[in-house]
């Protein structure tokens, strides 16, 4: 194998263009991304940068700066992406007209935010990339009336409670009865909820947005003025933010003969063809250590760790020493003076049982059981205890066994 493309220049194809070389791959290595910047972490963004307690440049990964030298382990295409994928000729089309040949091919395209209308309109952010981020705190410095946020899932509730630190008025509008609920269920989903009531944030739960109002701002521009909501009543609002999900950047691979669906689809080991493999936000594939539960995780830890398994199973010598993908996801959220983690994968109908800790103090771990197994763990200001049942999580314990064990321990 001589060259190798990897599509996706952020923490994913970074990691596993890094692991390429690292694993002695010395052959010619190009790194396609569609922003202009080299690889940055994501997580900060709707956090230290938008408080302004970073600048931005603080984000960029370590050793992700193209050296001015041009001693470059990499050959960088940054702010050109891909636009097409032939299989059979073994050839990246990118949006300039170039056509790159591999005989190895990583994608990392990750994901884009998810819209609801009102692109038009001057005031309406999105938060994915570092260009979302400085174009939000802009707005955030120039103090705003009020920020309607839309989705009370994490991205959400990170910049709700980022405006709060700034003393900014926030309402949050989320159409599930609690935040989170799909993920963490009823109960813990309320918490959320109450934690962000106690910062003074305006709750609009079980309730849709309908449009928005708008007018002209001070520039000439149509801005945004408030947020129609399905029952009828309208929020004022100077800034608004959408989050409500995502959604994988895959239309450049229709036709290629990959397998599209909710993501690439791959094996266990990361292979979605012969000499292509995915990592990141944009690869679903069975993960073992759950069933075989055909998974994409959108997680900073995923991207890490699968950026390097998918590297090294492009390198791997044959199929028989390939070894499975098989982690146990993991993430952290910042909200407020808590440190929420979630380790496995916990869902709404999950049993649930708090084994450590006071729900009251806020600072607590709760196990999630199903058919019979551990499947999750969450914790509120308990990161050591995560990291142990995290561990567990691995290793597979039976439910009862589980909280047996929680039970013996202080």
């Amino acid at each position: 194998m001589d060259r190798i493309v990897v599509v996706g220049a952020s923490l994913a194809g970074f990691r596993a263009a890094e692991a390429l070389r690292a694993q002695g791959f010395d052959g010619a290595l190009t790194l396609v991304g569609d922003e202009i910047h080299a690889p940055y972490d994501r997580p900060p963004l709707s956090k230290q940068v938008l408080t302004g307690d970073w600048d931005v440049d603080r984000t960029t990964l370590p050793s992700a700066a193209p050296a001015a030298d041009g001693g470059e382990p990499f050959d960088w295409r940054l702010g050109t992406p891909a636009v097409g994928l032939d299989l059979a000729a073994r050839e990246v089309a990118l949006g300039d007209g170039e056509r790159l040949g591999y005989d190895g091919l990583i994608i990392a395209t990750g994901c884009r935010p998810r819209t609801i209308g009102g692109e038009g309109l001057a005031g309406i952010h999105v938060l994915r990339t570092l260009d979302d981020a400085v174009a939000l705190r802009a707005e955030l410095d120039a103090g705003p009336g009020r920020v309607v946020v839309i989705g009370a899932g994490f991205i959400g509730s990170e910049v709700a409670a980022s405006c709060r630190a700034r003393e900014i008025d926030v309402t949050i509008v989320e159409a599930l009865p609690v935040p989170l609920e799909r993920v963490l269920g009823a109960d813990m989903g309320a918490l959320v909820a109450d934690l962000h009531r106690d910062h003074e944030v305006d709750l609009r739960l079980g309730v849709g947005v309908d449009g928005f109002e708008s007018g002209a701002g001070p520039d000439g521009a149509e801005h945004v003025t408030g947020v129609r909501l399905a029952d009828g009543t309208t929020i004022a609002a100077s800034v608004v933010v959408v989050g409500v999900g995502v959604v994988p950047n895959t239309e450049w691979m229709e036709g290629s003969g990959l397998t599209i669906d909710n993501g690439v689809v791959c094996d266990a080991t990361c292979l979605a063809a012969p000499g292509v493999v995915a990592a990141g936000d944009v690869a679903r594939w069975p993960n073992l250590r759950f069933d075989g539960e055909l998974m994409r995780v959108e997680h900073w830890d995923n991207a890490l760790e699968m950026g390097v398994a998918a590297a090294t199973r492009l390198l791997a010598a044959d199929d028989t020493s390939a070894v499975p993908y098989e982690p146990v996801p993991w993430f952290w959220s910042d909200l407020y003076d808590r440190k929420i983690q979630l380790a496995g994968r916990s869902g709404p109908d999950d049993e649930v049982q708090v084994v450590h800790g006071d729900v009251a103090e806020r600072r607590f771990v709760a196990l999630y059981g199903r058919g019979g197994r551990l499947v999750g763990a969450l914790g509120w200001n308990r990161p050591r205890h995560v990291m142990q049942w995290r561990q567990r999580l691995g290793e597979g314990m039976d439910w009862a066994d589980a909280l047996e064990l929680a039970r013996s321990e202080p």
